[in-house]
């Protein structure tokens, strides 16, 4: 697999400082030699958890600073629609989950591009609640299953479902927001769309006696399941600031991957209402699949593409080299 390892971050900011002078500063910045902070705001797929530690490291460690970029992180609403927020420009960057991604290209929103990625595999399922009841997919028929609302809950639903000859509309779906825990625990749904690495660490804590589908079980490639996106006017902007943040990112969750007790502290300063014990399990269940280098791999997401087609999640292979930042492309 060719890995492209270039570094995005590199490229824009060299291009930025050229424009600007040696020192960084733009020509008017207050103190010389000294730039002002670019202002701009992230937000995530889901409430905040384990799966977002390196982020966090970042924002505790002031690598977004030393970079010249002053970062907010917000938590999605109820019924966020990233891709809107990144249009409308209220949102300069989202953690996008890579279907919704795929999805949003298909509905005309062909102005997103992902620059980075947070998960390098498949952390969606579907959880059951009682694994007596049900065994495998085919159980699933005529249950109640519960659903975020974001687009990508459909498509890993649709995709499990198919394995049993199934589709959406054998089920009847119910939209729960990001309630699944409660949700699958009280018997209120009898599964749930949920990542296996939170949700599914969370119920297990619990004593839920849940089965998950993961659906890289079902035939799904090896694919980036959280990436971040921007758009491309946003990207010719600000495109050196959205690199710098993006390498940040990135140095932040290669220092998790190294040293996952210290990370986890940064995440519990950052998030103190998380629970310290569920976060470390959830981040254990994570060994191996947090990014330790730039850059896509794009014979996975290749795979990816024809995988996403195959069982409907879109009605063409999404175009790869238009959704994912090659190094030095702007």
């Amino acid at each position: 697999m060719r890995r492209i390892v270039a570094s995005l971050a590199a490229v824009l900011i060299a291009v930025a400082l050229g424009a600007c002078g040696g020192n960084g500063a733009e020509p008017d910045a207050p103190g010389e030699g000294v730039a002002t902070p670019a202002l701009l705001d992230l937000v995530l797929d889901f409430q905040p958890n384990a799966v977002h530690t390196g982020i966090y490291v970042a924002e505790q460690r002031g690598l977004f600073t030393e970079r010249g970029v002053e970062l907010a992180i917000r938590e999605p609403g109820s019924s966020s629609d990233a891709p809107k927020l990144l249009r409308s420009g209220r949102s300069d960057l989202a953690i996008l989950d890579i279907q919704d991604l795929a999805l949003a290209e298909q509905s005309g929103f062909g102005d997103l591009v992902a620059v980075g990625r947070i998960v390098d595999g498949p952390l969606a399922a579907v959880i059951a609640g009682d694994r007596s009841e049900i065994e495998d997919p085919a159980d699933l028929e005529g249950k109640t299953i519960g659903v975020t609302g974001l687009p990508s809950d459909d498509a890993v639903l649709a995709s499990v479902l198919g394995s049993a000859g199934l589709g959406l509309d054998d089920v009847e779906t119910v939209t729960i927001g990001f309630d699944s825990i409660a949700a699958l625990s009280a018997g209120r749904v009898a599964a749930a769309t949920a990542f296996w690495s939170a949700e599914g660490v969370a119920l297990r804590e619990l004593g839920t006696p849940t089965r998950e589908f993961r659906v890289d079980d079902f035939g799904a490639p090896t694919y980036p399941e959280l990436v971040i996106v921007t758009t491309r006017e946003k990207l010719a902007d600000e495109g050196a600031q959205i690199a710098a943040t993006v390498d940040a990112i990135g140095v932040g969750y290669a220092a998790t991957a190294a040293d996952p007790a210290s990370a986890l502290d940064d995440l519990l300063a950052a998030v103190p209402s998380l629970d310290s014990e569920q976060q470390r399990a959830q981040l254990q269940a994570l060994t191996g699949l947090l990014p330790e280098g730039p850059g896509f791999d794009y014979e996975v997401l290749e795979a990816w593409s024809r995988w996403s087609a195959r069982f409907g999640i879109v009605e063409e292979p999404p175009p790869v080299r238009k959704l994912f930042m090659d190094a030095g492309a702007g």
